[in-house]
């Protein structure tokens, strides 16, 4: 049995189901809670009947010291109210804080297994949306229970006439903002989808804004923000407006039995009803049951209809929306991934960053990546990885835990170097034994030993960028899915540690490795490159891309060997392997043995926004760069 089936909010079940196991599983707590909320609401009934016998049997009889013995006997009962008070919340404690746990496992089991844009604003928005507003619906909904059924046991004591004034309106005022809760729920509830379309929405264009400026989309991915938030607030107004009918059932529930007590007055004390229970009934309406209608109103008109659309959405299975549109599709056999056709803009409006791309990756195979900077090598990869969705064509992926993407900004949490490393694998938990040889094939065996070890405690903030990264390597080298895609993953690891990273995931038995190089020396270890230039792109070894890709060869800036053995150290040197001024215009700068090299290129004549030669000012004894 899962953990959310014991806690008892069962994924799939109906929410009003999963609700009634959850309070079942606690009955004990419920018990202790309606106790307390009893001496709570004592007060409630003792106040009134005291008052009334104060003023009826003592001050206006000339009697003051039974007056005063009632008000004494009154403010007694408020103490043990405030007492009873003060217990009802650690037992609402108890009943909220499972909640929350339970829901946050489930939204992490979520994010890690059926990822999407909303996550975060699960996490960080939703859930304690549903905590604090779970919270806020026991207290005022027991308050209003206890509160009202001590003021009308309080009228009734006093004089049963009273009730044909206050029990009609209370019921139609109740029974119209019933009626309005169903209204209210479905525009809160269009409310908070609104609030992940915007998470969404802005998750994505944060995370392409190098693709999104390479391709002058600014405008368009800016008025795409732009209308989410536009609809969110077209969703809180109509909200807003179903408010109004919570005003007026308050209104008849609440404030119309006080004028109507007012207005019959004369007639009341006409027929019996002393001074002190006509004074007592105006106190069980104006300082108990108006205060509880209007917790219970407020509570259950905002954050009542709040909480059910939260739960249900933070408990149902993983919605169909547009990034889920399009059913999954494994690849063919032998294959880990399959583009056909695939283009991909961010925006209507905007040029295409990928266009009808076609791609296979077969099973086992090492892929690297490479272009200038802000060519769209990230929203390949996120692509690849399921993090965006094409506009059109097809990628073919392994299953969400059949994959791994490691990007650039290596994420490390507060908690062990264990935890860290084998959260990915299944239920958390590696032998130190496997997890000491990922680590020392990685190359971070020396970054643990100094770590203190799988145990120690590890503070993110003390780590550098390159060992967050080697971190997020182990353990994504621990991971079980086959499939892994390296976004410029080691851009902080020197050249040699870069290598050995690259290799260990390449070795690794049935495993895919796709890697969006940061340096071109990642090409040279792949079996396979793909050149993206931004109209269209190259695959092929190197010694081909060599010949057929102009862009490859500015890229590398010529090799002494077309086919590099594949134990080439990683200072390779570089070599002009072109003659000047060749078909393309582009003169290969001489390798890293000669003073002053930068590995840059120099174009004679137009091509790709590189200066010509003559533009090139001296700068000193090495020259220009």
């Amino acid at each position: 049995m899962s953990e959310a089936q014991r806690q008892g909010v069962v994924p799939g079940a109906p929410l009003r189901r999963s609700g009634l196991r959850f309070l079942k599983r606690r009955r004990t707590v419920l018990a202790r809670l309606a106790g307390w909320s009893l001496v709570e609401s004592a007060q409630t009934f003792l106040f009134g009947f005291a008052l009334a016998h104060a003023l009826d049997d003592g001050f206006l009889r000339g009697s003051p010291v039974v007056g005063a013995a009632w008000l004494a006997a009154a403010a007694v009962c408020v103490g043990a109210g405030a007492y009873g008070t003060a217990r009802v919340y650690g037992a609402v404690a108890d009943l909220v804080e499972p909640l929350r746990d339970t829901l946050v496992r489930k939204v992490v089991t979520r994010g890690l297994y059926a990822p999407d844009g909303a996550a975060v604003s699960r996490l960080t928005h939703q859930v304690e949306i549903a905590r604090d507003t779970f919270a806020g619906l026991v207290l005022v909904s027991r308050s209003f229970v206890f509160v009202t059924a001590g003021a009308l046991v309080g009228l009734c004591s006093l004089a049963p006439v009273l009730l044909l004034l206050v029990l009609p309106p209370l019921v139609l005022g109740l029974a119209l903002f019933a009626g309005a809760l169903r209204p209210m729920a479905r525009r809160q509830e269009t409310f908070l989808a609104a609030d992940e379309a915007i998470a969404a929405e802005t998750g994505t264009a944060v995370g392409g804004l190098r693709d999104i400026t390479a391709a002058g989309a600014e405008r368009t991915v800016a008025d795409a923000a732009g209308e989410r938030f536009d609809a969110e607030a077209r969703a809180s107004g109509a909200l807003a407006r179903w408010s109004v009918i919570r005003v007026l059932a308050l209104g008849i529930s609440g404030r119309l039995p006080i004028v109507l007590l007012l207005v019959a007055a004369p007639w009341l004390l006409g027929r019996g009803v002393t001074p002190g229970a006509l004074v007592a009934a105006l106190a069980y309406l104006t300082q108990s049951l108006l205060p509880a209608l209007q917790s219970l109103m407020h509570g259950l008109g905002t954050a009542g209809t709040r909480l059910g659309v939260v739960l249900r959405r933070l408990t149902a299975e993983p919605a169909t929306g547009a990034a889920d549109a399009r059913p999954h599709r494994a690849p063919r056999d032998g294959h880990a991934v399959e583009l056909t056709g695939v283009t991909f803009a961010y925006g209507p409006h905007a040029d295409p960053v990928v266009r009808g791309l076609d791609l296979t990756v077969p099973a086992g195979g090492h892929l690297a990546v490479v272009g200038p900077s802000g060519i769209g090598k990230s929203t390949l990869a996120a692509l690849i990885a399921g993090l965006l969705e094409p506009g059109s064509g097809e990628v073919r992926r392994p299953a969400t835990a059949d994959r791994v993407l490691v990007p650039q900004e290596a994420y490390v949490f507060s908690g062990t170097v264990r935890e860290n490393l084998a959260y990915l694998c299944p239920g958390g938990r590696v032998p130190d034994a496997d997890l000491l040889a990922a680590a020392a094939e990685i190359g971070a065996g020396a970054l643990l030993a100094r770590l203190g070890g799988p145990d120690a405690t590890l503070a993110p903030a003390e780590l550098s960028a390159g060992e967050r990264q080697l971190l997020a390597l182990v353990r994504a080298y621990l991971a079980p899915a086959p499939l892994v895609v390296l976004d410029e993953a080691t851009c902080h690891l020197d050249p040699e540690a870069e290598a050995r990273a690259e290799r260990a995931f390449a070795a690794r038995p049935g495993g895919t490795l796709i890697v969006v190089a940061h340096r071109i020396s990642s090409a040279l270890r792949a079996g396979r490159v793909l050149v993206m230039d931004g109209t269209h792109v190259r695959t092929g070894r190197h010694g081909e891309l060599l010949r057929r890709s102009a862009l490859y060869r500015e890229l590398t800036g010529g090799w002494a060997h077309e086919e590099p053995p594949a134990a080439a150290p990683v200072g390779h040197p570089l070599q002009p392997a072109l003659a000047a001024r060749d078909a393309d215009g582009v003169d290969a700068v001489a390798g890293a043995r000669l003073a002053g090299d930068g590995g840059h290129v120099v174009a004679h004549g137009p091509g790709r926004q590189m200066q010509d030669a003559g533009d090139l000012g001296d700068r000193g004894a090495l020259g220009g760069q």
